[in-house]
């Protein structure tokens, strides 16, 4: 087990979870909703990963059955 590998992952992380601390709270001091379009990668998140689906649209002219 090489220990200083571990801490220098560990720092790394750190590092990385620090910077994101710092963008949500920046995000979160801006408050107020903003005028104009989201930034790209804020809409993706809201979509929730799905692509939009079309509404298949009944001909006017197809016959419905009864039974």
């Amino acid at each position: 087990m090489n220990l200083t590998n571990i801490l220098s992952k560990l720092r790394a992380e750190r590092q990385q979870i620090e910077e994101v601390i710092l963008v949500l709270e920046r995000l979160a001091a801006a408050g107020g909703k903003r005028r104009g379009r989201p930034p790209k990668w804020i809409a993706s998140s809201e979509q929730g990963g799905r692509a939009p689906t079309r509404v298949k649209r009944k001909r006017p002219g197809a016959a419905v059955t009864a039974k």
